[in-house]
């Protein structure tokens, strides 16, 4: 574990650095992006009861806020605390929790779903797995997680991001791969579907995959 421990405080580091860039960025990307809008949508409506939905990596918390906006009670946790300061500072009205995927800061069973939008693309193969049980782990019995990734198995790395210096890998995966790993993980997928990139976005294709919590 040695080595995830330095690779996400590069991460957590590199996340700092940029949190204000990235919050003025961000902040309104929903509004070009109507297919996670419909999932977000979806996932919300599957959640049901009130019970919080949980938004790893939730970086400024701009999804957390639709999600909020939206009549959902959710809760982002990022592992960059000036992510998170600002997440409070711009959404007073959203819980916000500094925490590790692999070590999430969330009762078993808390949550009555999660979403992941491109938090598990700084995460190695190794680390996969553990992530996903924490996921398991936060979510109620047939709770649902929806997740997204780039697709591919290339890694980029970035050292300059808006004129901050940065140190960070982007890994893409392959659905299939991110597929086994939730099933073995005990979240078997019950939706996968990708698309080309918008306009405004990076040239990647996207993926999502909507699993469900199989413990009863």
């Amino acid at each position: 574990m040695k080595g995830a421990i330095v690779q996400h405080h590069s991460v957590r580091r590199s996340y700092d650095a940029i949190a204000g860039s990235y919050a003025d960025i961000f902040r309104d990307e929903l509004a070009g992006k109507p297919l996670d809008r419909a999932l977000l949508s979806c996932l919300a409506e599957q959640a049901g009861d009130g019970s919080p939905v949980a938004d790893l990596g939730c970086g400024p918390g701009h999804v957390t806020a639709w999600l909020v906006e939206h009549g959902v009670a959710a809760v982002g946790i990022d592992l960059s605390p000036v992510m998170i300061a600002a997440g409070r500072r711009d959404y007073p009205q959203v819980e916000f929790r500094e925490g590790d995927l692999l070590e999430l800061p969330a009762d078993d069973g808390e949550f009555a779903a999660a979403v992941a939008f491109y938090s598990i693309i700084h995460l190695e193969h190794g680390e996969l797995h553990r992530a996903f049980g924490e996921i398991r782990r936060g979510l109620r019995p047939g709770g649902r997680a929806l997740i997204a990734f780039h697709v591919g198995s290339e890694v980029r790395h970035l050292a300059e991001w808006q004129g901050h210096a940065i140190d960070l890998d982007f890994r893409f995966f392959q659905s299939a791969e991110i597929a086994d790993a939730l099933g073995s993980a005990g979240l078997p997928v019950e939706m996968s579907l990708e698309r080309v990139n918008y306009p405004q976005e990076i040239e990647t294709r996207r993926a999502y995959l909507l699993v469900r919590n199989q413990q009863l």
